[in-house]
């Protein structure tokens, strides 16, 4: 009978026991929203690389045209249809460019033909940027890249714009 009173939990560890068990609960319990409030975003399937159709290729001509489109953008839970723009034409060789509308400098928005001293060229407003029509920046210029190209894709006659990106460096 020695060994049976060994074995019995005393009333202090009863409840060391039942107030750790309860506590770690609760706290289990408070904790779990936050670590799925901050996990959340990170585990919901990302779209990127997703196309938007912009314009009917024939309506593509060789001077630079400004076109808007929309796309569905995503911040955490917070989903949005956000307006971009894009400048495309037709080069000299028949392939299609669509370039970024956002000055390389500081973020302004860049128009064809923007300045009457400067005709046949992209001109940012803001510091005097210049860009060729292909969009690399005219040198001495406050722009240091040129304009960012949008992924495109051609299908059933629709061009399709993706996300702009920097020129890769030949």
């Amino acid at each position: 009978m020695s060994e049976d009173k060994k074995k019995q939990v005393s009333r202090r560890q009863f409840l060391n026991y039942t107030l750790t068990g309860v506590g770690g609960f609760m706290a289990a319990g408070m904790l779990s929203p936050m670590l799925r409030f901050a996990i959340d975003p990170v585990l919901k399937a990302q779209g990127g690389g997703d196309f938007v159709a912009v314009v009917e290729v024939d309506k593509i001509t060789t001077e630079p045209q400004r076109f808007d489109f929309t796309i569905e953008q995503v911040d955490a839970w917070y989903e949005s249809e956000v307006t971009k723009s894009a400048w495309v034409f037709k080069q000299e060789d028949g392939s299609i460019l669509a370039l970024s509308p956002i000055c390389t400098h500081l973020g302004c928005v860049v128009s064809w033909e923007g300045s009457e001293n400067h005709p046949e060229r992209f001109y940012c407003p803001c510091h005097d940027g210049l860009y060729y029509k292909d969009g690399v920046n005219v040198p001495n210029t406050p722009p240091t890249e040129p304009l960012h190209v949008y992924d495109y894709k051609i299908q059933d006659g629709m061009l399709y714009l993706g996300k702009a990106k920097p020129r890769e460096e030949a």
